[in-house]
């Protein structure tokens, strides 16, 4: 299984737009917008060409080395919030107490937010659904946190994801119609594609800024809140065993949970360990681990069978070396599955 994560390139844009064309809508930061998608790569190749920590985003892309299709992608965000506000609603609860009812009420609220301004974001991953099997899910989402863990000045000591929330079968948001839909005048579809490619500042500009009680929404809205598309439940799963939690925070489109996690706490980033690799031949025995060398445009991520050695240093096997053009005596960084 040949496949290999490696920094997006100007021609990746067209296995970009096929793939964005996939994805069903709800997934901001993979468009089916060419010149959005082209724009990405722009700004992905600026990042990746200099050292300087900045308003930056990485794009990876999963290429099967023995075809060159590139099936899989996802992408990192240095800093959010540095050039336009980053909204999230806020959950939160409101008690009040009347001694001449003798009850207490608990009202839940919304209140829009810029809490995780400053935080780095994982996001934009999107896997081909024919290759949808052998861990190149896991391949594909890990390797930013090794990305993160090589190059960990660049990224803030808190990393957030946010997941879809729930789309309908005609692809538009309960969450969206019962609540910001009725401001904007705009469908869930329209704001999700002009979000896509213009930014938010909309929404600085129309959202109401005082805080929404829940009950006051449609059940259909109340329903899906915080609660993840169901094609977005493996990638939850999957963030929750690095360690990121959905603490107070929604997306503000669709509902989607937001989850955090400390950035050195993340289990592959606190988990991984580096290593000179001391031989490339022989037989093909060792674990197989998740491999990454290289540093920003030379970054490249696959799996390996990696064997430890009583010195520190490690061997791989000859197909993983190849595959990920490392010799004796380069430095890797691995980690177990």
């Amino acid at each position: 299984m040949n496949f290999l994560i490696r920094p997006s390139r100007a021609d990746d844009l067209q296995p970009l737009y096929e793939m964005a064309k996939l994805t069903g809508g709800g997934f901001t930061n993979l468009p089916a917008d060419k010149p959005a998608l082209a724009a990405k790569l722009e700004r992905s190749a600026q990042a990746f060409g200099t050292e300087d920590r900045g308003d930056d985003m990485f794009l990876l892309v999963l290429e099967n080395q023995d075809s060159g299709e590139v099936r899989g992608t996802c992408q990192i965000f240095s800093e959010i919030g540095r050039h336009w506000p980053f909204y999230s609603y806020r959950m939160g609860t409101l008690t009040q107490a009347s001694q001449e009812l003798g009850r207490t009420f608990r009202a839940d609220m919304l209140a829009l937010s810029t809490d995780l301004e400053g935080a780095s974001e994982v996001g934009g991953l999107f896997l081909h659904p024919n290759e949808r099997a052998g861990g190149l899910g896991m391949l594909l989402a890990r390797s930013r946190y090794l990305f993160i863990r090589q190059h960990r000045a660049r990224f803030a000591d808190r990393v957030i994801a946010e997941l879809r929330g729930v789309i309908d079968e005609a692809g538009g948001s309960p969450f969206w119609d019962g609540l910001a839909g009725r401001f904007f005048g705009m469908s869930f579809q329209q704001a999700d594609e002009f979000n896509a490619i213009h930014g938010n500042q909309f929404i600085a500009d129309l959202m109401p800024k005082h805080p929404i009680y829940t009950a006051m929404l449609p059940e259909s809205a109340r329903n899906v809140i915080g609660k993840p598309h169901p094609t977005g439940r493996a990638a939850m799963r999957m963030l929750e065993t690095e360690g990121f939690r959905h603490e107070h925070y929604i997306d503000i489109f669709d509902g989607g949970p937001t989850m955090e996690a400390r950035t050195d706490s993340i289990r592959t980033v606190a988990e991984a360990a580096d290593a000179t690799v001391a031989a490339t031949s022989g037989t093909d025995d060792g674990q197989r681990r998740m491999v990454a060398t290289g540093r920003l445009a030379s970054f490249r991520a696959a799996y390996a069978l990696v064997g430890e050695r009583t010195d520190g240093q490690v061997t791989v096997d000859p197909a993983g070396a190849a595959l990920l053009g490392i010799a004796e005596g380069d430095a890797i960084t691995h980690v177990g599955r």
